[in-house]
């Protein structure tokens, strides 16, 4: 695979404001703190969908997330916008723009990443003009508007203002069709050879059918490299660190989500095979370690929640997961949302709580909610330690 190490810088933004209503209540699952409202259809966008969300270094909370001219996907004038809170997501700051081109240009389905050594923040998103990823032409040409193109923007101040880059020539095989972003969170290695590695995981297209891969950085993010594509049968996926040292990537699949490992950091994986224990209706969902920092001696380094709508027939009953065995098994879930809700992303507060961001009410609203393991467990912590 042709390798470049170049990275685009294609501009330096400064946030702007955009007209918005402050973050409305809605009513709060019993036991955990009240939700909000963080964007709601017709209200600035005709449309909002693909939630991302991570708790910076300095504890602030991004969610970060597509205001649409319609329901349609990429390619189309999508705008990637951005919402902050300082206090836990107990109140939030007003939508701000994170990255808008002129029409016919469009950016979409962003992902976060933290550096937690350097502080900087990548906002990972899909850019195109003609084509999106089913149309996208082989090639990584920067410049060709036919070729679905891989962009990120990095904040070094806390989620403030951003800068762009372009990396279609870095991690795109010229082999592939359409590439994009995996939506929610990336994640960086604590432990083991590869300590300090950031990852993304992205969706490619090759001959006509789909696979997942993991983009990674030795360097800080100064450049990118592709591992060797999973699948067929990829699609948006996520990965986590277990504790000891594999990572388990976790994709969208129906009618249950397939896993696969990775011992090199990425690099490659072992085929897809299917978790019973997580019926999946094909929608995007989140993994997360709870305790990333923990050594592996210590049994909170194998603890894992997820987040999906679990069944395998409709994008409804959004349920939280939690593993205490590096997710061999599922032992304690909780539904959050009885109703109509899609894509969702957790991450962990800076008080140990976990913030969930999703899709709510047949994508009508964009919706934070928070909740604690006491809560998750049903009264009781779903892992005790021993």
């Amino acid at each position: 695979m042709k390798r470049i190490v170049r990275a685009a810088v294609l501009s330096a933004a400064v946030l702007v404001v955009a007209t918005g209503l402050p973050a409305r209540a809605v009513e709060p699952v019993p036991g955990e703190r009240t939700g909000q409202d963080l964007a709601t259809a017709g209200v600035g966008s005709p449309v909002y969908r693909i939630p991302a969300l991570t708790t910076t270094n300095a504890g602030t909370l991004l969610a970060v997330y597509d205001a649409r001219p319609s329901a349609a996907d990429l390619p189309g004038n999508i705008g990637v916008v951005i919402r902050r809170s300082t206090d836990g997501g107990s109140s939030w700051q007003g939508r701000q723009v994170l990255r808008k081109e002129d029409a016919p240009k469009g950016n979409g389905d962003p992902s976060l990443l933290v550096d937690r050594d350097t502080g900087r923040v990548f906002a990972f998103y899909s850019a195109t003009v003609n084509q999106g990823f089913l149309g996208s032409h082989t090639g990584n040409d920067e410049d060709d508007p036919d070729v679905q193109q891989t962009d990120y923007s990095y904040s070094d101040d806390d989620g403030r203002t951003w800068t762009h880059r372009r990396i279609t020539e870095q991690i795109k095989d010229p082999a592939w069709g359409g590439m994009f972003a995996a939506s929610g969170e990336g994640i960086q290695l604590r432990h083991g050879p590869y300590e300090g590695r950031l990852i993304q995981q992205y969706a490619v297209r090759h001959d006509g059918q789909n696979y997942a891969v993991s983009a990674y950085s030795d360097d800080h993010g100064e450049t990118w490299r592709t591992g060797r594509p999973v699948g067929p049968g990829g699609d948006e996926n996520k990965t986590v660190e277990l504790s000891d040292g594999r990572i388990m990537l976790n994709n969208r699949s129906a009618p249950y989500r397939t896993v696969a490992y990775s011992s090199d950091g990425g690099v490659t994986y072992t085929p897809f095979e299917q978790d019973e224990q997580l019926p999946d209706p094909a929608n995007n969902g989140s993994i997360m370690r709870y305790a990333p920092d923990a050594d592996p001696s210590d049994p909170r380094s194998k603890w894992l929640l997820f987040s999906n709508t679990a069944n395998s027939s409709s994008r409804s009953g959004l349920t939280v997961k939690m593993s205490c065995d590096d997710g061999r098994t599922w032992s304690t879930q909780k539904l959050v949302d009885a109703g109509p809700s899609a894509y969702s992303t957790l991450t962990r507060l800076p008080d140990g709580r976990i913030g969930l961001l999703y899709e709510r009410a047949d994508y009508q609203h964009i919706t934070y909610r928070s909740f604690g393991l006491k809560w998750l467990g049903g009264g009781s912590k779903p892992c005790p330690l021993p």
